[in-house]
């Protein structure tokens, strides 16, 4: 921008660039967010094995209480990750145990790290509100990604 435009001149330019910003097709944003998902192809895929929810409504005529923690595996061909899942909090446990880091990843983009003991327990608090995953990775290399999970 030179320093001899006025008012009217820069906010042309400015109405111009949001104009040009509302004309990007939908398809076209799409296909962007559709590409960086593929940033962590690398990544072995977690799948869900066990989810206590569903054992729960399968034997629902059975039991007579029902279980005030919700628990989740997910297994990929290295390790599993075990969830519990409270009111304030998922605790987790990687197995077998190693150290490492678990990267909570909301839709929205929000990132948040929880240290994973030499035990390979971790605790991501809160509880995540929105469909989010969990990344777990070692510092030699390992890389483990869930599908996405909706509480």
């Amino acid at each position: 921008m030179s320093d001899d435009w006025d008012d009217e001149q820069l906010l042309a330019a400015l109405g111009e660039a949001i104009r040009a910003r509302q004309a990007v097709p939908s398809w076209f944003v799409e296909t962007a967010k559709n590409a960086y998902a593929w940033h962590n192809i690398d990544a072995e895929l977690a799948q869900l094995t066990y989810d206590s929810r569903t054992e729960r409504e399968q034997y629902a005529a059975v039991r007579s209480e029902n279980a005030s923690i919700r628990a989740l595996t997910f297994t990929s061909a290295h390790l599993s990750i075990e969830l519990e899942v409270n009111d304030d909090c998922l605790l987790g446990q990687i197995v077998p145990p190693q150290a490492g880091t678990v990267e909570t990843q909301t839709r929205a983009g929000a990132i948040a790290n929880s240290p994973v003991d030499e035990i390979g327990c971790f605790a991501v608090d809160p509880v995540p509100v929105s469909p989010f995953r969990l990344r777990w990775r070692t510092a030699d290399g390992t890389d483990v990604v869930t599908g996405w999970i909706t509480l």
